[in-house]
């Protein structure tokens, strides 16, 4: 399998991105919450003082093909994201950012929320 974290790919998810290795406990994270939905981790490569990535359980490669009946769990990452924040003491704000598809910047193909505080966000982002 290719390196997922430096070069994007295209292929349908089959649960074995890192991603679904982390859910499976099969490589370690430093996790921050866990529900029946929704896993919240820290990023191994963080690009703010505090950066964490909310996945779901769920196997959604990208955003772009979500369906409707998803539209609560993708609630559920931002809430979870939220009281993450919360929990790690992001009181001046932070940015929620998800990356759709590979001129978006994703890398990994299994849906995820990057929140990053800790620092002033610049705009425009990139």
């Amino acid at each position: 399998m290719a390196d997922e974290t430096s070069k994007p790919h295209t292929s349908r998810w089959r649960g074995d991105s890192i991603f679904g290795k982390i859910i499976r406990k099969e490589i370690p994270a430093n996790i921050i919450f866990e529900d029946d939905q929704c896993l919240a981790f820290h990023d191994i490569c963080p690009q703010a003082p505090t950066h964490f990535l909310v996945i779901p359980k769920k196997p959604i490669i990208q955003l772009s093909v979500t369906e409707d009946d998803d539209e609560s769990l993708l609630g559920h990452l931002i809430i979870v994201g939220k009281k993450c924040a919360s929990a790690l003491g992001l009181k001046r704000g932070y940015r929620m950012v998800i990356n759709e598809g590979a001129d978006g910047g994703q890398t990994v193909f299994h849906i995820h929320l990057h929140v990053l505080g800790g620092r002033q966000m610049k705009w425009p982002p990139g």
